[in-house]
């Protein structure tokens, strides 16, 4: 499931928000990203693997892997213990850049868990949220 918004911002900009991992914390519009793990690296490339503290009703910590990278066009990771993946897509366009953010839940290992939890309908709300504040950050930038 996808969701996309135009972000008045160029490519490379939100590429490098988005290959940050201290920005999601920032970005996180499900508001269950604390803060990024110590030791995590600056900046994300095809293989890295970065740490998340989350919360959910109860803190928990969350390893993921960068398994999608295309420089400015494309990012995703797969969380470890689901396997399902986040990724980003970005598409030039004359007022910056188009956005689709994806839950890619086909490979996960939960799916079932997934669905008793609600997550694909919750992470529609989450992901517009998410692409709101990335257009609020880049508008008031």
């Amino acid at each position: 499931m996808s969701v996309e918004r135009e972000i008045g911002a160029s490519p490379d900009a939100v590429f490098a928000l988005l290959a940050d991992p201290s920005g999601h914390v920032l970005l996180d519009g499900s508001g269950t990203v604390r803060s990024s793990r110590e030791g995590n690296p600056a900046m994300l490339q095809l293989g890295s693997r970065f740490g998340m503290d989350m919360r959910l009703g109860i803190p928990y910590r969350m390893q993921n892997t960068v398994v999608e990278f295309e420089q400015d066009r494309r990012i995703a990771w797969q969380q470890g213990w689901g396997h399902h993946v986040w990724r980003y897509e970005l598409t030039p366009t004359d007022q910056g850049t188009l956005v689709r953010e994806t839950f890619d839940w086909g490979p996960a290992r939960t799916k079932w868990v997934l669905a008793l939890m609600r997550a694909p309908a919750r992470n529609i709300v989450s992901m517009r949220a998410t692409l709101r504040r990335m257009h609020e950050h880049f508008t008031h930038a």
